[in-house]
């Protein structure tokens, strides 16, 4: 760690949108890793992903930076809306690693992502110059000697899905308690969801 001022470790998703349990996630993995901060790097688009399912890229930013108001270890980088899409994580390490060359970043990914993580581009280089975290999530089994060089976040699994919350908006359902009061009022106010 000697010759960096700063731990950061990026939390990369489409966040459509943010939720508690992302919140707390990120608040349990930076108070249990020697980090000094967690960034929810928001992406714009995810080549793994369908770009229809995404509320609007300034919403989702915005949403995730009420989130996290107040929690000083905790900050929301747009970097990937200025890099070429579909965004790729290797490449956004890079133009961080570059911008930044006194922060040393970490990787924080989920065991979804661990069980595709050989489809990534560039994958390779992001193992041997990136240190990566592994959260679990339900559902998945994984082989722990694939990837042996990666480390396992003993965090609680939280139960929230963007995809719950976007479904309970459609049918007109309470959120209330899956998303930060904050983030509930903002989508009262833009006419997304109504209150129950």
């Amino acid at each position: 760690m000697s010759g960096y001022k700063k731990s950061v470790i990026l939390y990369f998703g489409s966040f459509n949108p943010i939720h508690n349990g992302h919140i707390r996630l990120a608040e349990f993995v930076v108070n249990n890793v020697s980090a000094d901060e967690l960034w929810f790097v928001l992406s714009p688009h995810n080549p793994l992903k369908n770009v229809g399912d995404l509320w609007d890229d300034e919403l989702r930013l915005d949403l995730a930076r009420m989130a996290v108001s107040g929690k000083p270890q905790l900050r929301v980088s747009d970097v990937e809306f200025s890099l070429p899409k579909p965004s790729f994580t290797v490449e956004t390490l890079k133009f961080l690693s570059r911008e930044y060359p006194k922060y040393r970043f970490s990787l924080l990914i989920g065991a979804d992502n661990y069980c595709s993580f050989d489809k990534w581009r560039d994958y390779g280089t992001i193992l041997s110059k990136y240190d990566i975290y592994v959260y679990p999530r339900e559902g998945y089994n994984v082989d722990k000697e694939k990837f042996p060089t990666m480390q396992w976040v003993d965090a609680p699994l939280y139960p929230i899905s963007s995809t719950e919350i976007r479904e309970r908006i459609r049918k007109h359902q309470s959120i209330k308690g899956l998303i930060p009061e904050t983030v509930e009022k903002k989508l009262e106010e833009t006419g997304i969801s109504s209150p129950l």
